[in-house]
């Protein structure tokens, strides 16, 4: 079942202790499109339909990644993205947004760390038992 996009962007904000929906936005945006890259087939297309249609677009239409980033380049990449960001920002944005997107996805979140490498499930706050 798709989320609304005002819950998805609510969940955002609270968890990124956003001063305005267009902060959580921005941050939803970048996540979502570097997450994009490195999900495929019918996981990402999941995913994407549980999703509000512009986040599922951006997650289907993601930007290019040559290979698939360890979770520490992933904040990293997502910094680079996002204008006057650190590393320590990134990491509160990537968090805002992936356990938000990890609420989304439910049973398919299982899917989607299978794809990615290790360490994702403590970026979507959901610490795997090792």
């Amino acid at each position: 079942m798709t989320v609304r996009r005002e819950v998805f962007l609510d969940q955002v904000k609270e968890r990124g202790e956003y001063d305005t929906p267009q902060e959580a936005e921005r941050a939803a945006r970048v996540v979502l499109a570097l997450l994009g890259a490195h999900l495929a087939g019918e996981v990402r297309a999941q995913l994407a339909a549980r999703l509000p249609e512009g986040f599922a677009l951006i997650l289907l239409n993601p930007l290019q990644s040559a290979e698939p980033l360890r979770g520490e380049r992933f904040v990293r990449a997502t910094a680079a993205w996002i204008e006057g960001a650190t590393e320590q920002t990134a990491a509160w944005d990537v968090s805002a947004v992936l356990s938000a997107a990890a609420d989304t996805a439910g049973d398919l979140l299982k899917e989607i760390l299978l794809q990615l490498p290790a360490g994702y499930d403590l970026l979507f706050g959901r610490p795997q038992a090792a």
